[in-house]
Order: structure tokens, then C-alpha cells, then sequence
């Protein structure tokens, strides 16, 4: 029997018009486009069995985002701090050899 998630995504216009904008946006990074993505057919209804089937990723991550976007909206999506020792040196003077 599938399971069904508690969290029920309900779009503003708003919502719905950035999250596409950011799923088809060419230099958007992978994980914000899978992020939009699973918030977008969440917010179809689909389960996050069928959400994780069709992006091709474990149902656990889907309802991950699915969770926190319902109690934080868009800005759940967002990457969070993380734990450990701060970076050396900065994202522009990596690149530099």
C-alpha cells in the first residue's frame, strides 16, 4: 500500500512562476532544480514515490523537501550551513591556479 504524505503543497502564483523559472533555467545548479522539481509535482499531488521514480532519487530526499518546503516555503530550499571547519580559501581564489 503507498504511503501518503502529510504534507499537502499548495502553490501561490508566485511560487509556482519562480520554481518553474529556476526547473528550467540553464545555469540553475542540479540540486535546485530537483528541489523545484519535487515541490512542483508535489504540488500536482503526485506521492513521493512517483516524484522519487521520475527524478530518479531516493523517496527519503523527496520527502525531505517536500516536508520542508510545507514549513518553510521557498526558503527551505535554500542549501543550510554546515557543520566543520570553515573553507581556506575562497569560492572566487579557487578557481584561480
Amino acid at each position: 500500500m503507498p504511503r501518503h504524505s502529510p504534507y499537502r503543497i499548495e502553490l501561490t502564483r508566485e511560487e509556482q512562476a519562480s520554481l518553474e523559472a529556476l526547473a528550467r533555467k540553464y545555469t540553475s545548479q542540479y540540486r535546485d532544480v530537483i528541489r523545484a522539481r519535487i515541490v512542483l509535482y508535489a504540488a500536482q499531488g503526485w506521492p513521493n514515490d512517483e516524484i522519487a521514480a521520475r527524478l530518479d532519487t531516493p523517496r527519503q530526499m523527496v520527502s525531505k523537501w517536500r516536508k520542508r518546503f510545507f514549513e518553510q516555503r521557498q526558503a527551505g530550499l535554500e542549501e543550510r550551513p554546515r557543520r566543520g571547519r570553515p573553507a581556506g580559501f575562497s569560492p572566487r581564489r579557487r578557481g584561480r591556479d
